[in-house]
């Protein structure tokens, strides 16, 4: 059989069937492999809270968001790092806090849309007047759960564009404080 399709392809079968040829397509089907994983992967917004269980009671209760799947990609550390080295000590809970405490599959996980998740981690420090407040790298996580909560006709204020920041009103009357964190 080799001798029949080496008639209509001579040399390039030789070197295709070679090791170097067989590892060579062993590298190009591992490259697309991981391509297709990556961009079939969730988009994941991180949120920072001040507290996890009002975090829980609002997204879940208020927003009603369904709860979401830990996507694979992170059981692989990947994205963790991902701005968290530019991070303000003011929305850290103690400012030599490791980054480390911050990586994994801890929190609360959310489908936003589709093939979006919000991933909601502890760490942010309580405003002013001890208001829970809610902090985000990412404007476009922001201004989704800003359409959720305008769908859910809840009551909130719009305190600046740029960076976005805006009050919403939990089920026991609390004010939340959602922040854009500019970098």
């Amino acid at each position: 059989m080799i001798q029949v399709l080496s008639a209509f392809f001579p040399s390039s079968l030789d070197s295709l069937l070679s090791t170097q040829g067989i590892m060579v397509m062993l590298l190009a089907a591992y490259g697309l492999a991981m391509w297709m994983f990556l961009t079939s992967a969730p988009k994941v917004h991180t949120v920072m809270v001040s507290d996890l269980e009002i975090a829980r009671q609002f997204y879940e209760g208020m927003l009603n968001l369904p709860l979401a799947d830990i996507p694979l990609h992170y059981y692989y550390n990947y994205e963790q790092t991902m701005g968290s080295t530019g991070m303000e000590s003011l929305y850290l809970t103690t400012p030599s806090r490791s980054n480390t405490s911050l990586i994994g599959s801890e929190g609360l996980w959310y489908q936003l849309k589709k093939n979006i998740q919000l991933h909601v981690i502890s760490g942010a420090t309580l405003g002013p007047n001890n208001r829970q407040r809610h902090v985000c790298f990412d404007r476009d996580c922001l201004e989704q759960l800003l359409l959720r909560i305008q769908s859910r006709r809840l009551k909130y204020k719009i305190r600046k564009d740029k960076p976005l920041n805006f009050l919403v009103k939990d089920l026991e009357a609390r004010i939340i404080e959602m922040a854009e964190v500019s970098n």
